[in-house]
């Protein structure tokens, strides 16, 4: 069978074009102390040498390996390597704890593990084979003072596996998803059209390069048209429109989180002064957050709705035309979403606009939608439900079209016999000008089965901002049931290694020692 999507390519392949259709083309940019380009020619050229790497310690055709790395050359080495050699990446965060590395290193049974010097003794501790297979990165994976190793001798497929990637874990220990050659492709074409890129745009990755977002929304999209990508080593709120300006950057990809530190820089003249067409985005940010960002830099922002599992994006505002980024947009593909009352319910059909239910997405496993979760048939098949993926949250779908994220399902507080979205109950929060942001959830109650907490960081000119005040505040907007019975301040809310706030550690009581 051939994916619709990407007909016979691959990832690889798709590699290998560009590197003779336009050779000398840029590919990647790597913005650190020193620049460094590769066209799609050094593009091709680094695979075959990661792929020399990954073979000479025994990683072959459905192989998994892991990659702790950062964003640097490396990590596409192993990466387009892993391409060309059918082989599968694991990609980690490099600031995962021994712990958390032995179980990602037992549970995908990896074979081999590409590491820097920064993370080798994490590495080492949690490694359970040879140490000989571990290799730290290096000028093998990037030294073009010799002729790259011929192709591999092998047959790859579209829908053969070429990574597992993890979610973030905040409740249990992480699932593996399974991302095929196709779905990469498919991820790809779908950020392209919707963004029209040309060859001659050029994405600015600040996010890391192991989670899906940089991944699929923009290495993928400028692999297909032949656009390029400038990746930052680390992401720094005050040099981010300063790297976009160095790289000509003309896309970019951010999370709500970032933005808001983008924002609380000082301003400059030439802010302005920058290629950007447009930002896209995920997560909340208010309405003034939107016009400010929009204002100051003279891009336009997109709101958009994804998940590791659901490939690429099933939901995002359009590039042209009405728009509403406090939405997170339109199906990207006619007869991929659904919402439902009741996704168990066979016999119940779509809820109709307006109405408030779970989210489904339709398409097909391995080229649309995840192939899977790795080594957890049951987990797979629970996610599905008739073939429609249950992301399990909650969403409305308005008369006009553009769907509401409200929250996750289980982010729903139970207060009084009501469900109150701590998503909407943050947004007013947020609006205080005082709340730099915040964060919502239910605590035990005996009497309302939940009351709702607001736990919230300060702006630096907000020391003066009161609990009393800020429940004053959201009173004014917010019906009586939604507003926060108790508010918490904090310097920091916990997040994963993209900025998603760990809600459940705010769940957690803290403990406190007897007097």
């Amino acid at each position: 069978m051939r994916p619709a999507v990407s007909g016979a390519q691959t990832v690889a392949s798709m590699l290998s074009h560009w590197s003779t259709v336009t050779p000398e083309a840029p590919f990647l940019v790597f913005d650190d102390e020193d620049v460094l380009t590769l066209t799609y020619r050094d593009g091709w050229e680094l695979a075959a040498r990661g792929s020399a790497v990954l073979a000479s310690l025994g990683v072959g055709h459905g192989d998994r390996f892991a990659v702790v790395l950062g964003n640097c050359v490396e990590f596409f080495a192993c990466w387009f390597g892993a391409a060309r050699l059918g082989a599968v990446m694991v990609p980690v965060n490099p600031n995962s704890t021994a712990d958390e590395l032995t179980y990602f290193f037992e549970h995908a049974s990896c074979r081999a593990v590409i590491c820097s010097s920064r993370q080798q003794d994490a590495v080492r501790a949690a490694w359970p084979a040879e140490p000989a297979l571990i290799v730290l990165c290096g000028k093998d994976f990037n030294d073009r003072s010799s002729a790259p190793p011929p192709a591999p001798d092998v047959t790859v497929s579209p829908l053969d596996p070429l990574a597992v990637l993890y979610t973030s874990g905040t409740t249990s220990r992480p699932k593996g998803v399974l991302v095929t050659h196709a779905n990469y492709l498919a991820a790809g074409h779908t950020i392209a059209g919707q963004l029209r890129i040309r060859p001659d745009d050029r994405w600015l990755i600040v996010l890391p390069m192991f989670h899906a977002n940089a991944q699929y929304y923009c290495v993928m999209s400028a692999l297909v048209t032949g656009a390029s990508v400038a990746v930052a080593a680390r992401f720094s709120a005050s040099h981010w429109i300063q790297q976009a300006r160095r790289c000509h950057a003309t896309l970019a990809s951010l999370f709500a989180a970032p933005a808001r530190m983008i924002l609380a820089q000082p301003e400059s003249a030439t802010d302005r002064d920058n290629a950007l067409r447009v930002t896209i985005f995920g997560q909340n940010l208010t309405p003034d957050q939107l016009r400010r960002f929009e204002d100051r830099f003279g891009c336009p922002l997109l709101q958009l709705y994804g998940m590791t599992e659901t490939i690429a994006p099933p939901l995002m505002n359009p590039l042209y035309g009405p728009r509403d980024n406090m939405t997170v947009g339109l199906p990207t593909e006619s007869g991929r979403v659904r919402i439902v009352d009741d996704p168990l319910d066979r016999t119940a059909g779509d809820l109709a606009p307006g109405q408030t239910g779970e989210l489904l997405i339709g398409g097909e496993p391995g080229i649309t939608l995840m192939a899977g979760y790795l080594d957890d048939p049951d987990t797979t098949a629970a996610a599905y439900v008739d073939g429609w993926l249950r992301t399990g949250d909650v969403v409305t779908r308005r008369h006009d079209e553009f769907i509401a994220f409200h929250d996750r399902a289980k982010d729903m507080i139970k207060r009084s016999g009501e469900n109150v979205a701590a998503a909407e109950v943050e947004r007013v929060v947020n609006e205080h000008p005082a709340v730099f942001e915040s964060a919502v959830i239910g605590v035990p109650d005996p009497v309302r089965d939940e009351a709702i907490k607001a736990v919230v960081v300060r702006t630096e000119n907000g020391s003066g901002l009161t609990e009393s005040a800020l429940i004053t505040f959201c009173a004014d907007r917010l019906a009586r049931g939604k507003v926060p019975d108790h508010v918490e301040f904090t310097e920091n809310l916990p997040r994963t290694s993209v900025g998603k706030i760990r809600k459940n550690l705010l769940r957690q009581p803290i403990s406190k020692e007897e007097d």
